[in-house]
């Protein structure tokens, strides 16, 4: 994989390289690219990973080469401190929680002290309530004309990446750089000679949330916020801005309750004018409504502007909404899929089905037109099911690249077993879940906890991890941890560490995020348990306008859909099984469609090659051997 970066690299072009578990994917394709001598813009996914990269990956390998290269780590805006906002943190409604005042106090004290201001450094969790008030958005920002732009956090780093020899984003920065060009990226893309895309399998999904349009509460919620506090500090007595507050807050609560009624939280249909369920009549008199509340807004800041800076960039946003509310008032644009999502906060999302037209045009063509020898790598361990990527070459318009497929170095048909229980209910079946969850607790109860449990979908994760923390409320030693409870990162350090301490393990039931990134080597994990095949939710607007888009192509939109998307999704859930050589485990996977329906072969063909056990003796046989020193451990003797 190296020697195909690195020619990649030299020649100039585009890899997509698709390497195992196991193969180190990262140091093959950072040995070649700190080597070439030329700029390196790497995007992961995560910033978690982002912070992998930088501070452990690159460190070892820039020492280890002896190269005196300049590194530098860009987030996206809200990553870092803001010091104006902090300066007017405390006058914010939200502060007054007496969690919120003690965090804040942490906050000024690190501020004193930190040098690059970024969050990251507080371990807060990232849902805590302090973090918005400390620091900006794209919408809030007040750029040059903020009196700490010459101390600002995110002006150092973009300074630092434009440097830098190595610039490490991630994709979410990447795409919304793309879009807006607001964070420095897009003005990296022309001088750098190679783009490097790791855990490139989430690009497309991550893409779509960035090229389209959005108005959420959310942004509402803060604009009011916003308007209150600078208002009453820089204009009081020039406009009526608690009322003005108060009855913008009174129509996205009528928003809400709208798009709330009759309906459980979710993404929902909007392939008309309105919404699925909502009347036409009552949400054009809340858009109507909502939009001469921030007029309103727009008018009284246009008259006071001048009074400051934070006046007129408050115009500048009210400006924005009104644009998104038009926006949403008219039928979408050709060539996109306009949803509505509720639940905490009301979205309405329009978007392109893929990112394909994007990245032909904005990276692919852009690096040619650059000058010749410009590369561009996309990479991950799933990257499709079949030997030409079709499932992720198609959706990044990738085709014409270079491909290449290296296998995990593992010996899976060693280390690793798969078990498909027969006597599982289907999972159409309302009793799914709670014998997932009965199978899990005997089978966890054998291995001593040491479990990982997958869910595919939120309303499993409850269930299942209320049973097992029922089950396992009186025992001794086996833990049962459940996401949502503890932040991921002490969730995994919690699991890793093993039931408080004693020889027995945890057992972790989680989700979405879970799938994907959890590292656990040695004993700590030896069986992951997968409730369910991820298909795709059913009635998903983006799901269903991708399908529609097939079909009408002549192409069966399950069959190269739902199944690649599915097959790779499982096979992410599986890779957290086998992490090193001497690693040992089952995956058990909840869904006996695997073996009764014929496309079972192909999902199960997309696994690494597993010794299959037939029968629950197996299974418990396979368990107790588990237990046991095994002679695969160096320690072993």
């Amino acid at each position: 994989m190296a020697l195909a970066v690195a020619n990649t690299i030299t020649e100039g072009g585009v890899l997509v390289a698709e390497a195992g578990t196991g193969v180190g994917k990262t140091y093959a394709y950072l040995v070649p690219a700190l080597l070439s001598g030329g700029t390196v813009l790497v995007s992961t996914a995560t910033k978690a990973l982002q912070d992998q990269l930088f501070h452990r990956d690159i460190p070892r390998l820039r020492a280890a080469l002896n190269l005196p290269l300049r590194v530098a780590l860009l987030k996206g805006r809200s990553s870092y401190l803001c010091l104006q906002r902090l300066a007017f943190a405390r006058q914010d409604s939200q502060a007054n929680h007496p969690t919120t005042m003690q965090q804040l106090a942490h906050v000024e004290r690190w501020a004193a002290t930190t040098q690059a201001g970024d969050l990251a450094e507080l371990e807060v969790d990232e849902e805590s309530p302090v973090l918005p008030l400390v620091s900006s958005t794209r919408e809030n920002c007040l750029g040059a004309r903020c009196p700490q732009s010459h101390n600002c956090h995110v002006n150092i780093a973009r300074s630092r990446a434009l440097a830098a020899d190595v610039v490490v984003v991630n994709h979410h920065l990447f795409f919304a750089d793309l879009s807006i060009r607001e964070s420095g990226v897009a003005e990296l893309l022309p001088t750098v000679r190679s783009v490097i895309f790791d855990e490139a399998h989430q690009l497309n999904d991550i893409g779509v949330q960035f090229l389209g349009h959005q108005l959420t509460t959310g942004q509402l919620t803060a604009f009011g916020r916003d308007l209150l506090i600078q208002g009453l500090q820089w204009a009081r007595g020039f406009a009526n801005w608690n009322l003005m507050v108060l009855d913008l807050d009174r129509v996205a609560a009528a928003l809400r309750k709208l798009c709330g009624q009759g309906v459980s939280s979710g993404k929902r249909r909007w392939n008309h004018q309105t919404p699925e369920s909502i009347a036409e009549r009552a949400w054009a008199s809340v858009m109507a409504d909502l939009r001469g509340m921030v007029l309103d807004a727009e008018d009284a800041l246009g008259r006071v502007a001048e009074c400051a800076p934070e006046l007129k960039r408050l115009q500048d946003r009210a400006i924005t909404l009104i644009e998104r509310i038009d926006h949403f008032s008219r039928p979408a644009d050709p060539g996109q899929v306009r949803w509505l999502e509720s639940g905490s906060q009301v979205r309405l999302v329009e978007s392109p089905l893929d990112i394909a037209e994007v990245m032909q045009s904005r990276v692919i063509k852009s690096a040619a037109r650059n000058g010749g020898g410009k590369s561009v790598i996309f990479t991950s361990a799933t990257l499709g099911g079949d030997e030409k990527m079709e499932w992720f070459v198609n959706a990044c318009g990738l085709q014409g690249a270079t491909l290449l497929q290296v296998e995990s170095p593992f010996d899976y048909a060693t280390q690793a077993s798969l078990y498909i229980p027969r006597q599982m209910p289907k999972p159409s079946d309302p009793s799914h879940s709670g014998a997932v969850a009965t199978f899990a607790a005997q089978s966890a109860t054998v291995l001593g906890g040491r479990t990982l449990l997958l869910t595919t979908s939120l309303r499993a994760l409850r269930h299942i991890g209320s049973a097992l923390q029922q089950h396992f409320s009186q025992a001794i030693g086996i833990e049962v941890l459940v996401q949502g409870q503890l932040p991921k990162r002490e969730l995994l350090e919690r699991f890793s560490q093993g039931a408080n301490g004693s020889s027995l393990g945890c057992i972790l039931v989680a989700s979405a995020s879970f799938w994907e990134g959890v590292d656990v080597p040695g004993d700590a994990l030896q069986m992951v348990i997968i409730d369910k095949l991820p298909f795709a939710p059913p009635g998903d607007p983006l799901v269903e306008a991708r399908e529609h888009q097939m079909e009408s192509s002549g192409k069966n939109a399950f069959k190269h859909f739902q199944l690649p998307q599915a097959a790779m999704a499982l096979k992410q859930g599986a890779g957290r099984l086998i992490r090193r050589e001497t690693d040992r485990g089952v995956l058990v996977v909840c869904d006996v469609r695997l073996v009764q329906m014929g496309y079972g072969r192909k999902i199960l063909a997309a696994l690494p090659p597993m010794k299959f056990l037939t029968t629950h003796a197996q299974f418990q046989d396979t368990l107790h051997a588990l237990t046991k020193p095994s002679t695969m451990d160096p320690c072993w003797t």
